[in-house]
C-alpha cells in the first residue's frame, strides 16, 4: 500500500480509497496511481499479480479495511473484477458496510442515482446472461440426449486422470475465491478468538449473527487461508486449558466485540442461549456478572474501552 497522499479531497465527509491492481506481465502501475491520487485519494492500494493469479490478498485487506462513508476508487472497472458478477459482489461487500464505490472512467458511482442506475443495468445484464446460459445448457442436454449422447465431461466419464486434476483444480479455487470474498464477514472474529478460545466456542459466536458454520468447514477454511498465506499462522494453533472462569471472560470479549451495540443484559441473552453457566452457578445471567467479566477482558486488552 502506497503512503498516504495529502491530495485535497472532494467532500469532506468521505474518505477516497483508491485500488490499483496491475499484472506482473504488464507495465508499471503508476499511471493509475497518479489518476487515483489526482481524484483525491489519500491511500492508494496496490495490488501485483501474475497474468494467471486468481487471489487478491491487497483487495481482501481493502475491503476489511474500508469503513462506513469511504468510497472505494479505481480507473477503470477490469482493474477491479474479472467479471461483472465479481464486480456485483464486490460492490454489495462495500454496501454492507456502508461503503461507496466509483470507476473514474466509467458512469458508476453508488454515491449517485445515475451511478446506481448504471449499476442496476449491469445487474440486468447478468441475470439475463444467467438465463441464457442455463437455457442453452438445458437445450443442449435435451438435444444430446435425444440423439443417445451422454451429457457431461467426457473425459469425466472416462476417469481420466488430466480431466479429474482440471476440475478439481477449479472446484479448489472456486472454494478459495469464495473464501477470500466472505472473509471479511467472519475472519476478523475468528483473529480476536483464535487461539485462546476453541473452535466451538468460535462457531458459537458466529452463527447467533444467522450463520451457518460448522466446527469442521470453519477449520478447513481458516487452514486453507493459511496455507495462501493469507492469515495467520497463529489462528490454527492448538487452544490452551483455562479455566472455567477464564473461558468466559474470553468468550464475552468475543460477543462484546463482534458486536459493541450489545447491552450487558443482551450479551447475558445471547451466553443463555449458548447454554453458557454463569460462574457462580444457576443459568439465568445478571448484567453484574456479565461487566464483572467484561471489566476483566478489558484490563487485560482484550476488549477495547468504548
Amino acid at each position: 500500500m502506497s503512503e498516504p497522499y495529502n491530495a485535497p479531497s472532494s467532500s469532506p465527509l468521505r474518505r477516497l480509497v483508491g485500488y490499483a491492481r496491475v499484472s506482473t506481465e504488464d507495465q508499471v502501475n503508476d499511471a493509475q496511481v497518479d489518476e487515483l491520487k489526482a481524484a483525491g485519494c489519500r491511500v492508494v492500494y496496490e495490488e501485483h499479480e501474475s497474468g494467471v493469479a486468481r487471489t487478491r490478498p491487497v483487495l481482501a485487506k481493502l475491503l476489511r479495511d474500508i469503513v462506513a462513508g469511504d468510497v472505494f476508487v479505481v480507473v477503470r472497472l477490469d482493474r477491479l473484477a474479472r467479471s461483472v458478477s465479481h464486480l456485483l459482489e464486490v460492490i454489495d461487500q462495500l454496501e454492507q458496510r456502508g461503503a461507496h464505490f466509483r470507476s473514474l472512467r466509467d458512469p458508476i458511482d453508488t454515491s449517485t442515482s445515475q451511478g446506481m442506475f448504471s449499476l442496476q443495468v449491469l445487474g440486468a445484464v447478468v441475470q439475463l446472461e444467467r438465463t441464457l446460459i442455463a437455457e442453452r445448457t438445458k437445450a443442449g442436454m435435451k438435444a444430446a440426449k435425444a440423439r443417445g449422447r451422454l451429457a457431461g465431461n467426457p473425459g469425466l466419464r472416462e476417469r481420466r486422470p488430466d480431466a479429474v486434476r482440471a476440475v478439481s483444480a477449479a472446484r479448489q479455487q472456486a472454494y478459495l475465491d469464495d473464501l477470500i470474498a466472505s472473509a471479511q464477514t467472519w475472519l476478523p472474529t475468528v483473529r480476536r478468538l483464535r487461539p485462546h478460545h476453541s473452535w466451538d466456542d468460535v462457531v458459537r459466536i458466529l452463527n447467533r449473527k444467522g450463520n451457518d458454520w460448522t466446527v469442521e468447514r470453519l477449520r478447513r477454511a481458516v487452514h486453507r487461508l493459511v496455507r495462501e498465506r493469507l492469515a495467520e499462522a497463529s489462528l490454527i494453533k492448538r487452544s490452551p486449558k483455562r479455566p472455567p472462569e477464564d473461558r468466559l471472560m474470553t468468550l464475552v470479549a468475543g460477543i462484546a466485540t463482534a458486536d459493541p451495540d450489545l447491552t450487558l443484559l443482551e450479551i447475558g441473552q445471547q451466553l443463555e442461549r449458548m447454554h453458557e453457566r454463569p460462574p457462580r452457578g444457576g443459568r439465568k445471567w445478571q448484567a453484574s456478572s456479565v461487566k464483572a467479566l467484561l471489566d476483566q477482558a478489558r484490563r487485560l486488552g482484550l476488549v477495547t474501552p468504548r
